[in-house]
Formats: C-alpha cells, structure tokens, sequence
C-alpha cells in the first residue's frame, strides 16, 4: 500500500518540481524539447532492445530451453520504454536504466528476488 501511495503521490510531485525547475533553468522550450527527445529515443531504444530480447528468447526456445533471462529482459525492456514515454526526468532516468543492458543486469537480480518473495508470499502466481 504505501509502494502504491509513493508512486501515485511522491514520483509525479518530484516529477512536476523537476520540470518547474527544468523550465526556470533552461527555459520551457528546451524542456519541452528534451522531453520529446527522450520519448522518441526511448521508443527507438525500447524498440532495439525488445528485438533483441525477443531474439534471445525464440533462440533459446529452439534449443528447447525456457527463456528465463530474455522474458525478464523483455519485462524491464516494456517497463523501461513505458517509463520513458512518460514525461519526467524521474521517469526517464529510470526508463533508461531499464533499457541499457549494463545497468539492466545490475538491476535484474534485484527484481528476482522481488518477484520469489512474492512467490513465497502467494502474492504472484505462476500458471503453466
């Protein structure tokens, strides 16, 4: 619940004190200008990347293995081009953490353990 209330109430309030910032900063053109420029090369990156992924999974379904790694790739990969599309240097920093492989891998085992706790906790359910 207050995961929920941070990400409902804190990040889009940092999220519009940043770009009030941005715009008395560098001006509103250039805001604006950089926020569109990080929603066109998120998309493309996004796009790249989940290729990619996909490209790893059939791969490694061939080879008759269960495409773990490139399924949570592909998760991050949609969670980080989502974030990028949404306007924000908050977002977009994150988006882009997600997207980039170096960081992605940091950030992986991270969201397994999350995603196994939940799994203990009956929280996620797997159906096969």
């Amino acid at each position: 619940m207050r995961l929920l209330v941070f990400l409902i109430i804190v990040i889009p309030a940092l999220e519009i004190g940043f770009l009030l910032l941005s715009g008395k900063t560098i001006g509103v053109l250039p805001t604006i200008l950089l926020i569109v420029l990080t929603g066109v090369v998120g998309a493309w990156l996004a796009k790249k990347q989940g290729i990619e992924a996909l490209r790893k999974a059939q791969q490694q379904m061939q080879y008759g293995q269960i495409p773990n790694e490139a399924i949570l790739d592909g998760l991050c990969i949609l969670v980080g081009g989502l974030l990028l599309l949404t306007p924000g240097f908050i977002t977009d920093m994150t988006g882009f953490l997600l997207l980039f492989p170096i960081s992605r891998n940091k950030i992986k085992p991270i969201l397994l353990s999350i995603i196994r706790k939940m799994i203990d906790k009956n929280q996620f359910t797997i159906i096969r």
